[in-house]
């Protein structure tokens, strides 16, 4: 049973997504504040995080930050009542692993959230994968570059992945989404671009200052050798 930790101050809401996600099999313990969040996750790390961006104590964006600080590799999914492209361009920028406008129907939830759970217990193979002076491990979600390590988030592991599985290969973006994220894009969803910028940052370009991670307009990407 995988536990879970519900961030939001909606206490109606928390009781609903309680109520179904545990119908679901999923074991929830629900925090209405940052404060009491951050004392749930120094007590017992929960497999995953589902994250509203308004609390009543600060943003749910600076409570993600530390969230990525602390547990690099912890899936989150980020709510939002306001459903703003901001908030979900911020969130996405600071690792968020997928997010959520409210009202958002419980099912969708669901689903993102096993979504993410599959991509953090890959299957694959524990190979490294090394191009250049970049070594992948997919298991780990470690990326070393010219020897120095860095850790990825859960759904830029899987796009690394898939880019470094097929290098010099385009990937089309709802193949990438249908890897990386576990679902297809919508129409103007950006998540997926969100997730390649913050990947192109952590790993930097090649050393002659070639990119690594190519997009080919209106089609997708691919891992330049």
């Amino acid at each position: 049973m995988s536990e879970l930790l519900l961030i939001d101050d909606d206490q109606e809401l928390c009781e609903l997504l309680c109520s179904w996600l545990s119908q679901e099999g999923f074991q929830v313990r629900a925090c209405h504040d940052g404060t009491s969040a951050r004392q749930a996750l120094a007590e017992a790390a929960p497999a995953a995080v589902v994250l509203d961006v308004m609390l009543p104590d600060g943003s749910g964006l600076e409570l993600l930050k530390q969230l990525r600080a602390d547990h690099p590799d912890l899936p989150v999914v980020m709510l939002s009542a306001r459903g703003e492209p901001l908030d979900r361009i911020l969130g996405l920028e600071l690792g968020a692993d997928d997010y959520l406008a409210k009202p958002c129907d419980p099912r969708e939830l669901t689903a993102r959230l096993r979504a993410v759970l599959r991509r953090s217990h890959p299957v694959a193979s524990s190979t490294q994968l090394e191009l250049g002076d970049l070594t992948f491990s997919p298991m780990r979600g470690v990326v070393s570059v010219d020897e120095k390590e860095l850790t990825l988030t859960v759904s830029e592991s899987r796009l690394l992945e898939a880019l470094m599985r097929q290098p010099g290969e385009p990937l089309d973006k709802q193949e990438l989404a249908q890897l990386a994220l576990g679902r297809k894009l919508t129409l103007y969803d950006r998540s997926l671009d969100m997730h390649v910028s913050n990947l192109r940052k952590k790993i930097g370009p090649h050393p002659d200052g070639r990119p690594r991670i190519v997009a080919l307009r209106s089609r997708g990407y691919y891992y330049a050798l």
